[in-house]
């Protein structure tokens, strides 16, 4: 058996093994899951998910997310810990996010 044979037929027998899990953090479209994903370094998923429908009831697209201050946002968040950095981090990609 070739290489390529072998590794096709063990990405069979694991994805057989180990469907696709689903997404633990709860979002409605890519902005709101890359938000969350940024939420939960040094979180749980479940803190997250209490905290991010406050947060996308106010801004769930970066042009809503950047007319907020970086200190409502922090508020916000404050319960995932790191707000100053998270916050700062969310607004700042959310920038990104328009001008690019």
């Amino acid at each position: 058996m070739r290489k390529k044979e072998k590794a096709t037929e063990i990405a069979n027998i694991l994805a057989e093994l180990f469907p696709e899990t689903p997404i633990p953090l709860e979002h409605k479209d890519s902005y709101t899951l890359l938000i969350a994903v940024l939420l939960s370094a040094q979180c749980t998923d479940e803190r997250v998910n209490k905290i991010t429908p406050l947060l996308f009831k106010r801004a769930d697209t970066p042009q809503k997310m950047v007319t907020l201050a970086v200190s409502e946002i922090e508020d916000i968040v404050r319960p995932c810990g790191l707000a100053p950095r998270k916050a700062k981090a969310i607004y700042e990609l959310s920038a990104i996010l328009l001008e690019k």
